[in-house]
């Protein structure tokens, strides 16, 4: 791997240009965990990602009810490597007091087995009764702490990421990250002054599903159609008519691939590294996924060619 590199906030890690994203690991409902792969698998996916040079893994207390952080939990006991760890909190109605935020990071603590995570982030921007400056404000007191050592936020707006922004900053830390949804079929952030705000604030996007659950691999085409496990395959963006509206895309991806001798989700991936301080943390459930992932380090799309892929147009 290349020697790219993120810093996390002011004060907060650096991590490599680009993460794992483990919703997937545990997670039996959506991805199918226990059915189409086990831990044994994971073992083997996390292994690979020290091997290839990525150590930054993307977790929530919500990812299979908690088993995502159990399973990061095992695999960070058998390493000596220096990994980072990012999780979440949801904002449930019932948390209603700053001592939920320390009750909710001590139980993912306990999971992970560690006393620090690098990155705690804020699943969603509800507000229920705690409100976002008791949140920001509890989130502010672990950094003091040293139980975190940056704080993010999730599926927030350009306002809503602003005013987390302000209210972090009055109590001396920095907002270091969102992450959203981002990637060559998701592009809302670009044009609703996210991406804009991010970059005006030095805030990161850790871009999630920068794959789009694997539609950007090459895997899912018309001449080739498979059907995808789990719940994807009630998702009409699987079906014929929604692989027919992306195929003008998917055929750029293919023609870079020749070009590059790389495989189309690597040419994904490699076009959201391109956007300054956007790391983007695909999923990976097996060791060939996570290689896969890692060769998108390393090398560039040229000027030209990010172009390109910035102005395809897909069928209506």
């Amino acid at each position: 791997m290349s020697g790219q590199l993120v810093s996390l906030g002011k004060d907060g890690p650096t991590i490599p240009a680009l993460g794992i994203g483990t919703w997937a690991w545990g997670d039996r409902l959506f991805w199918s965990y226990g059915q189409d792969y086990s831990s044994l698998e994971l073992k083997e996916t996390f292994d690979t990602c020290l091997e290839e040079g990525i150590n930054f893994f993307d977790t929530a207390e919500v990812y299979g009810l908690g088993e995502s952080e159990r399973l990061l939990g095992q695999f960070l006991q058998q390493t000596n490597q220096n990994v980072y760890i990012a999780t979440k909190y949801f904002p449930l109605p019932w948390r209603f007091n700053p001592q939920a935020v320390s009750e909710t990071l001590t139980s993912s603590l306990e999971r992970l087995q560690v006393s620090q995570v690098a990155l705690y982030q804020v699943h969603w921007p509800f507000d229920f009764f705690l409100g976002q400056s008791s949140l920001m404000s509890a989130l502010a007191a672990e950094v003091k702490r040293g139980r975190i050592q940056a704080v993010g936020v999730s599926n927030y707006s350009a306002s809503q990421m602003r005013e987390a922004h302000r209210l972090l900053a009055e109590q001396g830390v920095t907002l270091a990250v969102n992450q959203v949804r981002y990637s060559l079929l998701h592009r809302q952030i670009e044009q609703n002054g996210t991406l804009e705000a991010a970059q005006e604030l030095d805030i990161k996007i850790l871009a999630y599903s920068p794959l789009a659950q694997g539609l950007l691999t090459g895997k899912y085409r018309l001449d080739n159609q498979q059907t995808p496990k789990g719940a994807r395959k009630l998702s009409p963006k699987f079906s014929r008519s929604g692989l027919a509206k992306i195929q003008p895309l998917l055929d750029t991806l293919q023609r870079l691939s020749e070009k590059y001798q790389k495989t189309p989700a690597q040419i994904s991936l490699n076009w959201l590294i391109s956007k300054p301080g956007v790391v983007p943390i695909p999923g990976a459930k097996n060791a060939q996924q996570a290689r896969q992932n890692a060769g998108a380090l390393g090398w560039s799309l040229s000027t030209e060619d990010i172009l390109l892929l910035d102005q395809v147009k897909l069928f209506p």
